[in-house]
Parts: C-alpha cells; sequence; structure tokens
C-alpha cells in the first residue's frame, strides 16, 4: 500500500492507495477516530461497495448506518443535502459521528458538504469508486453542491481525516466513466508535471487497459501533485490552487448550459482544456503543438476536444457567475507551457467568444 500524506497541521492527512481490497479500510479509519457511529453515504450504483466498506469498518468496532441515494449530478442539490440532514437526525448524529463518502465526485462532494455543516462539522472518510475522484474530488476538502446558476456555487472548505483509495473499485467502473476520469490526470500534466504528461502518451494502452501498476502510478501522483498544491494554498487565498480548476472555468460552463446530463464532469473538462489552451494561443502563450499534443491524447482516451453547439452567450452568461470572475470579468487557467500553468485576470471576453464560436473547426 502507498501513502500519500497532505500537510495542513493540525488538519493534515493521509491518502492510502491500495489494490488489495478492503482489507485494511477499518484499521485505516479507527487509527483516526475513536468514535462509534459511521454515517456511510452512497449512491445505487456502488451499493455492493458500501456494504463492503460498511462491513470492515463494523469489523473494526463502528457502528456503520447506510444510506443511499440516487446515482448522477442532480443529487448535488440542497434537496439532497436535506434529505441527509433528516437521516442524520434521525440516527442522533453528533459530533463525533464519522460521516463516510463512498461513490464519486457527486458522492464525494454532496457528503462531504453535510459534513461540513451538519452540527458546524463531523469528520469525514473519503473512499473514492471513481477515477476522477481519486485523482482530483476526494482531495484537498472542497465540498460542495450546485445551483441551477451554476456548479458547486454552495460550498465549503471541510479537509477529511483520511482518503481509502482501493483502485480496485476500478474493475467495476464503466468504460465512460473511466476514461472522464483520465481527463482529469491529463489536467495534472499539462499544469504541474511534463513528465506525467508523457508518461500518459507512452503508457496509453496499459492506462486503457487499466493495468493495475499503471493505474497505481497515475494515482498516486496525481494525488501528490494535488497535495503539493492544496499544502501551499489551502483556501485558494493565493491564487496557486486556481491552477486546479484549469479547463474548469470552460467545463463548468458546458454542464451547466447542458443541464448537468449532457457530459460527464470529466468529458466537459477534456473539451474546456482544448478550450482555455486555444484561449492560451490567442494570447502568445504557447504555440499550437502544446495544444495538438493535449488534443492527440484526450482523443486516444476517446474523449471530446471540442463543445457542443450551446448557445455562446449562455455558456458567458455562465461564465461570468464562475467563482474565480471578480466583478463580472472572466479569469482562465491558462497554459504558459507542458508543465506550468497560471491565472489570467486580464482575458478579454471577445476572445473567449472567438474560440468558443471556432471550437468546432
Amino acid at each position: 500500500m502507498g501513502s500519500v500524506r497532505v500537510q495542513l497541521g493540525e488538519r493534515s492527512y493521509d491518502i492510502a492507495v491500495t489494490s488489495d481490497g478492503d482489507a485494511g479500510l477499518g484499521s485505516f479509519a479507527r487509527q483516526r477516530i475513536r468514535n462509534v457511529r459511521a454515517f456511510v453515504i452512497t449512491d445505487e450504483h456502488v451499493i455492493e461497495h458500501a456494504d463492503k466498506v460498511a462491513a470492515a469498518l463494523g469489523a473494526a468496532g463502528f457502528q456503520p448506518l447506510r444510506v443511499s441515494l440516487s446515482a448522477g449530478e442532480s443529487q448535488k442539490s440542497l434537496a439532497a443535502a436535506a434529505y441527509l440532514y433528516d437521516q442524520l437526525a434521525e440516527a442522533g448524529a453528533d459530533r463525533q459521528t464519522l460521516v463516510v463518502a463512498v461513490g464519486g465526485g457527486v458522492i464525494g462532494d454532496l457528503a462531504g458538504f453535510v459534513a461540513a455543516t451538519w452540527n458546524r462539522g463531523l469528520p469525514l472518510l473519503m473512499v473514492p469508486t471513481t477515477l476522477l475522484a481519486m485523482v482530483d474530488s476526494s482531495v484537498g476538502g472542497k465540498v460542495g453542491i450546485n445551483h441551477p446558476r451554476g456548479k458547486n456555487l454552495i460550498g465549503a472548505f471541510h479537509q477529511p481525516i483520511g482518503v481509502w483509495i482501493d483502485t480496485a473499485f476500478l474493475n467495476t467502473l464503466p468504460d465512460r466513466e473511466y476514461r472522464s476520469g483520465l481527463a482529469e490526470v491529463v489536467k495534472y500534466g499539462v499544469i504541474l508535471d511534463a513528465e506525467l504528461f508523457a508518461y500518459l502518451e507512452q503508457h496509453t494502452a496499459a492506462i486503457l487497459a487499466r493495468d493495475a501498476e499503471c493505474i497505481r502510478h497515475l494515482v498516486a501522483r496525481s494525488c501528490r501533485l494535488k497535495a503539493n498544491v492544496v499544502e501551499q494554498d489551502e483556501r485558494e487565498e493565493t491564487g496557486l490552487r486556481a491552477i486546479l480548476n484549469y479547463g474548469h472555468t470552460f467545463a463548468h460552463a458546458f454542464e451547466t448550459v447542458g443541464g448537468y446530463g449532457a457530459w460527464l464532469h470529466g468529458e466537459a473538462v477534456a473539451a474546456g482544456m482544448i478550450c482555455a489552451s486555444r484561449l492560451a494561443e490567442r494570447r502568445g502563450l504557447i504555440g499550437a503543438d502544446v495544444t495538438e499534443r493535449q488534443r492527440r491524447l484526450l482523443q486516444t482516451f476517446a474523449l471530446p476536444v471540442a463543445p457542443q453547439r450551446w448557445p455562446v452567450d449562455d455558456l458567458l452568461a455562465v461564465m461570468r457567475r464562475d467563482k474565480k470572475a471578480v466583478a463580472g470579468r472572466l479569469r482562465f487557467v491558462l497554459p504558459k507551457r507542458l508543465g506550468e500553468a497560471a491565472l489570467f485576470n486580464d482575458v478579454p471576453e471577445e476572445d473567449v467568444r472567438q474560440v468558443l464560436e471556432n471550437a468546432g473547426d
């Protein structure tokens, strides 16, 4: 089992990366918290995994209660949060009740938000079951729910007590979900690690075949890269953490205008990264070769590299409400070369419009 430490003072925690099943999960949780009750939140697609997690926790002396929701982005809502609050109240949850999120990014974000806000904060254990959640959303403490006017507009920072990543969960992950997660791994290569990007280019066959050793390497490296950023800018106050949102300003607009259902998150991020890269080209930051390498790799992973024909004015309206926007002015994370990106505050809206209008060319 590998481990990545996120150094945040009293909020520090470990990310365990294993492919050996859930045998060590109970002791991992017990070493980090001494309470008894565990509130396991999952969705209908991964109930079998959640039952194994609950059994492992029970064997370690916890008293687990499992609550299952419908699957899908629509669950990241105030209504779903209210339902979980009701379940916590009925169970008599107190500040020592452990919330365990078993699922993908939707469950992690929702359960994390509920943990952050019930009784002003409950301990949280992340057990991601999708590649996207393993490499991104389960790490770093960002939790939240959607609003009809934008993705993740309601949220908080709430670090987990630990993250348990069992890559064996990926054996049952649908192919589309798996490829969606690869978009976030590509993102890390573009913004932080040119060597990782080259590794992805050189090992596409093994990656698509879900080679266990290869997957563990990608997951552990992605977690380490994200941890490095979070340690320096936990609450996105210096601008450094914003680079993790490469492609996301476009992607969140695609998801919002598309109705949170047309694309998976990673699919939207893939197209968003190409749009951001072409925006960087327009501003003279990079050459076309940088965008082309991204485009080829994402296409190899069968990910979209251009948005659907959504109305450009609608997309821009969502972008103006993006969390990184200031007074309606658009801010974008743009690559300066492979392995380096930065946040830019002075991007003319007309440049963004031109990228969107010509995205399919």
